[in-house]
């Protein structure tokens, strides 16, 4: 009997790695402080233990990259390669990555068998476009982040009314696991873009002199006209504001932490 009660009881820890409380504690400690400071002191004392960027390497992605690569250019990059981005993001992933010495760059791409079972004409994207971001981007990330405890993302308040209440420190509520969300960018302006942009040489992505302020596939993404949201060139005439990866934050959420 004492024996047995002397012998350790493995058990599994299958709490979540962050709560809501930790996202609003987060954001309180870091009021304030300037863009860098915050990832100099999230990613160099690692407080998020394993972090990673997702990134689109769309039209304002080269802004996030330089100011992770400022930090550690071997925190990991995770792209999500659908097989319908343009040509020309292809080309300035690679190009960006060579540019800011990514050590570590990640091409998540989805099951070819999940492709050919749901998807085999590539159309899907045209009467489902949620199904598509599912089996394209959603399920892809997933695996992608298994081993992550979170994530950097380059969600800016400006970009539509969707996430004008954007905070830095969020909760990912995409599965159970608590994982956080962290937004640098929350608070930056258009204006704050531009001059990072020159101030550090940066390249443009090409397809914004056209036109494209928000870049994502090919087929469900369009001229955006003068006025408009910048992402509302994304799935232009579906009800649809992401692709899943990310959720809707606007004023009055009540899932909005409040600090």
């Amino acid at each position: 009997m004492a024996e047995a009660a002397m012998r350790k009881v493995d058990r599994l820890d299958i709490a979540p790695r962050f709560t809501e409380r930790d996202a609003i504690r987060l954001n309180n400690m870091f009021r304030g402080s300037s863009t860098d400071e915050m990832l100099r002191t999230v990613i160099g004392e690692q407080m998020l233990g394993d972090i990673a960027v997702v990134s689109s390497f769309g039209a304002e992605s080269a802004a996030l990259l330089h100011l992770v690569a400022s930090v550690d250019a071997s925190v990991p990059v995770l792209f999500l390669d659908t097989g319908r981005h343009f040509p020309e993001t292809l080309a300035y992933r690679d190009a960006l990555v060579g540019r800011l010495g990514l050590t570590d760059f990640r091409n998540l791409q989805p099951d070819p068998d999940v492709l050919a079972a749901r998807d085999a004409s590539e159309l899907r994207w045209s009467f489902d476009p949620d199904g598509c971001c599912e089996i394209r981007k959603v399920v892809p990330l997933a695996k992608g982040l298994a081993e992550f405890d979170a994530t950097i993302t380059g969600r800016k308040a400006f970009q539509a009314r969707t996430r004008n209440a954007l905070p830095r420190f969020e909760l990912d509520t995409s599965d159970i696991s608590g994982r956080l969300k962290v937004n640098p960018l929350a608070d930056w302006t258009r204006a704050d873009l531009d001059a990072y942009f020159v101030q550090h040489d940066l390249p443009v992505h090409p397809l914004v002199a056209q036109g494209y302020p928000s870049i994502g596939c090919a087929p469900c993404t369009s001229v955006v006209k003068p006025g408009e949201d910048p992402r509302a060139g994304r799935w232009r005439g579906w009800d649809k504001t992401e692709c899943g990866i990310h959720t809707p934050v606007a004023d009055g959420d009540p899932d909005l932490p409040v600090f």
